[in-house]
């Protein structure tokens, strides 16, 4: 296992987009803590906007990695990973908007649930709009991953190291310890810009860590504005979906499956056929009830089945699978 020898790594990967990359890396310098040991890592996935010229001017502590080919969003992180020396991998998008006081709470995350951490997130505000796009991401009620768009109210808490679990966090803006993210073998590269944040967090779920969302960190976002981002959506989810189904039905039960049920279904509460599934799916979400009804489960099973159907009707069977 490499020793770390310094604090923090930041690992940024880049394909065009270079005002977005020169603000975010003045917003990333100008918001560090005085004193902080690091470095800043950009990959560069092929970027012929003049990207490569201004990266040759860079000095320490920032390092360059120069793809020969567009690796993707996951390889180029994992190449900046391999590089990097820090204890803590922060991976960040280029195309972030960062103030002073956004690390710390997530650092503080860290050393609140120690050993147990995986990916700790924050609260990110679309930099164009001002609207939440993301305070953790959740399983929906069709068993896809969702980012939740609405503030906690224990954002209001004061702690430095308030955190909430969440089923997944973005990798958008996240921090992992060195050694946890090299145990579990980094980004699966068989997702190509998508997915393969919220499949390393089921992985380091499944290995006994936490997801976390730090309440008190938040950044501005210039959501999706990579070239090409979403062309692959439906490939990513398929891909997600086949490895993860059983735990995307079970996360979706919890999470989102009675409060769907309630709202679509539960159109008069004299309804005798709806009442008891009702009653319990309505003592779920308030919290009266631990677990969520038995019908939760097998009714994320058919939606995720609804799903892989119209997938093998838009992209073709997967080889090897029914």
């Amino acid at each position: 296992m490499r020793e770390p020898d310094m604090r923090v790594s930041f690992v940024i990967p880049l394909y065009n987009c270079l005002p977005l990359t020169q603000a975010m890396l003045a917003s990333l310098q100008s918001s560090l803590p005085a004193g902080l040991e690091h470095e800043v890592i950009f990959v560069d996935d092929g970027s012929t906007d003049g990207t490569r010229d201004w990266l040759a001017t860079l000095r320490p502590p920032c390092v360059v990695r120069l793809n020969e080919r567009n690796l993707g969003y996951a390889g180029a992180n994992n190449r900046g990973a391999a590089a990097a020396r820090g204890e803590y991998l922060a991976l960040l998008n280029n195309d972030l908007l960062l103030a002073p006081g956004w690390l710390e709470p997530i650092l503080a995350v860290h050393r609140r649930l120690g050993p147990r951490a995986g990916f700790v997130g924050n609260i990110q505000f679309n930099a164009r709009t001002g609207a939440v796009d993301h305070a953790g991401i959740f399983i929906n009620h069709r068993g896809k991953p969702e980012h939740l768009t609405t503030l906690p109210l224990a954002r209001r808490w004061r702690a430095l190291d308030a955190w909430r679990p969440a089923d997944a966090v973005t990798g958008a803006c996240t921090v992992v310890r060195r050694d946890v993210f090299d145990r579990l073998g980094g980004f699966d590269e068989g997702f190509a810009n998508g997915g393969e944040d919220v499949d390393f967090c089921l992985r380091s779920h499944a290995a006994g860590h936490v997801s976390a969302v730090a309440l008190r960190s938040d950044v501005r976002h210039h959501v999706s504005a990579s070239p090409g981002r979403k062309l692959r959506d439906e490939q990513n989810s398929r891909r997600l979906t086949l490895r993860w189904r059983d735990e995307l039905a079970r996360l979706a039960a919890r999470s989102s499956w009675s409060e769907h049920y309630l709202q679509s279904q539960w159109t008069s509460p004299h309804d005798p056929a709806d009442n008891s599934l009702a009653r319990q799916a309505l003592a779920f979400v308030l919290g009266l009830r631990r677990d969520p009804p038995e019908a939760a489960y097998a009714g994320m099973q058919a939606a995720i089945a609804h799903e892989l159907d119209r997938w093998n009707r838009l992209l073709g069977p997967v080889p090897g699978n029914p």
